[in-house]
């Protein structure tokens, strides 16, 4: 899934939620499911995403949606296998961004 947020150095929970086509919940849910997921949370109480935080939100979003990991085989793929995991997810990833890259062009034609 190519996420396509502005330049920031924070994204709002619904921000993030909107370019994931998710639930605001189900952010908060692998928040606590994840150890690698980190927000920063002001004084309200409301998440604050950095960049690398997004990076970690698709790569969960990568293993539990599209290539249907349960929660559980997703932990540990990401414990056991994290280098390998993120190489591939970063072809992905750039592999993605390209195309719709190149989609825009195709609509601008």
């Amino acid at each position: 899934m190519y996420v396509d947020l502005p330049k920031k150095m924070y994204y709002g929970i619904g921000e993030v939620a909107e370019a994931f086509d998710v639930n605001a919940s189900l952010i908060r849910f692998w928040e606590k499911e994840f150890d690698i997921l980190k927000p920063k949370k002001n004084a309200k109480g409301n998440r604050k995403f950095t960049p690398e935080d997004i990076k970690n939100l698709e790569l969960i979003y990568h293993l539990v949606k599209e290539r249907g990991f349960t929660l559980e085989g997703a932990k540990i793929h990401l414990k056991e296998q994290k280098h390998e995991a993120l190489d591939s997810f970063d072809i992905i990833r750039k592999l993605e961004s390209i195309k719709g890259q190149l989609l825009k062009i195709k609509e601008q034609l």
